[in-house]
């Protein structure tokens, strides 16, 4: 991957945790094409990369499965400086982070990524393209950074928390889940109204953009005076 990056890119910045292949990758490759960083790309300082090259960084990867979630939530939260990203991940990841709402794959990982960007499978390779072959399929997808967080009107901490506690437990309604994290009946009971939303729904069958309405309505609400009406907005 190295190797094809070198012969085509500007500057390759090689973020390799090894210490035996990041001295094969020096010997290998100049310094003046290749600049291979001994780190962990979890620490890695995507924004300080970005500011020496004075441009937004491409970023291609095969990520390794057991921390895949948390570099692809390291990327999200570099997305200002990232203009996409291609990656292989096991299949059934590829499957959650491109999934629709109603599908079987789609949660939280889901729309935290497709907050920052949208998502397309590109191909899948099987076991059999690598050695040793591993159990799975893996799956090659690309990430385009174009997060929507203004374009939603919304607090970007505040709604990957909510995010989170409406995913909280899958099997249970949205209502539930909601209720769970002190969110008060009535209060729910509005904002599902003003959002067009069914009390019956589960998490996994909202789109981004009722996620947005619902956050948009349950803050107005707990914003509101206890004597007044809350102004929403769906």
């Amino acid at each position: 991957m190295t190797r094809a990056l070198a012969a085509r890119a500007a500057h390759v910045l090689a973020i390799e945790l090894d210490a035996e292949l990041v001295t094969r990758l020096q010997s290998e490759f100049s310094p003046d094409r290749v600049t291979v960083i001994n780190e962990d790309v979890l620490s890695f300082q995507f924004t300080d990369a970005a500011a020496r090259a004075g441009d937004r960084l491409l970023v291609v990867g095969n990520l390794p499965y057991y921390i895949t979630s948390p570099i692809l939530l390291k990327l999200a939260a570099n997305h200002a400086v990232l203009d996409r990203a291609v990656l292989m991940v096991q299949r059934e990841v590829a499957d959650r982070v491109s999934a629709e709402p109603g599908s079987r794959d789609y949660g939280l990982l889901s729309t935290t990524v497709q907050l920052y960007g949208p998502v397309e499978k590109l191909f899948t390779l099987p076991p059999s393209s690598f050695s040793p072959p591993p159990e799975v399929h893996s799956t090659v997808f690309r990430w385009r950074f174009a997060p929507r967080v203004r374009e939603l009107d919304l607090d970007e901490a505040g709604f990957l928390a909510f995010l989170r506690q409406a995913f909280a437990q899958k099997r249970k309604t949205l209502v539930n889940n909601l209720r769970a994290a002190s969110f008060t009946a009535d209060a729910i009971s509005v904002a599902l109204a003003v959002a067009a939303i069914s009390p019956r729904a589960r998490a996994e069958e909202l789109s981004l953009e009722s996620f947005a309405a619902l956050f948009r309505c349950l803050n107005a609400e707990r914003a509101a005076p206890r004597n007044e009406a809350a102004p929403f907005k769906s």
